[in-house]
């Protein structure tokens, strides 16, 4: 009588995950941690999506406007859910106008200026601390519905 091979039991997400971000391919593994982790907190396919078009933006920005920095991941739990926190750090130029960085359109890249604003909308919480010539802290935060 064959026996049924034993389950496996679930992976445990990390509870906290850090990518030095310098280059695309940094900006890769830190989308494939965040989603990983993210995943294993049973976030929807479209909140993984969103999760992931987040990081990517942020960890893009810090390649872009400062060479290197970090993304920190992090779970956090309270009494009524748990969510996911990324943290994109560096210590580049900062950022000098974050109202106007904030609005849709600015953009002094050339680009089309949705980043940060576009990061605002799809994560629940959003802050950013940006200093001139010392660098910019944003702090972002999913919490699985």
């Amino acid at each position: 009588m064959d026996m049924p091979a034993p389950r496996e039991a679930p992976r445990e997400a990390p509870r906290e995950a850090c990518v030095e971000v310098r280059s695309d391919a940094d900006v890769i593994a830190a989308r494939q941690k965040g989603r990983e982790i993210a995943d294993q907190l049973g976030f929807s396919a479209t909140e993984l999506t969103m999760i992931v078009t987040a990081i990517s933006e942020l960890a893009r920005n810090i390649v872009r406007y400062a060479g290197h920095g970090e993304v920190r991941l992090k779970i956090e739990r309270n009494h009524a859910s748990s969510g996911l926190v990324v943290i994109a750090s560096d210590e580049g130029p900062g950022i000098l106008d974050v109202q106007k960085a904030l609005q849709d359109g600015f953009s002094t890249s050339g680009g089309l200026g949705l980043g940060l604003p576009g990061v605002k909308r799809l994560m629940d919480d959003f802050q950013i601390e940006s200093s001139v010539d010392k660098g910019t802290v944003i702090t972002t935060k999913k919490w699985r519905r």
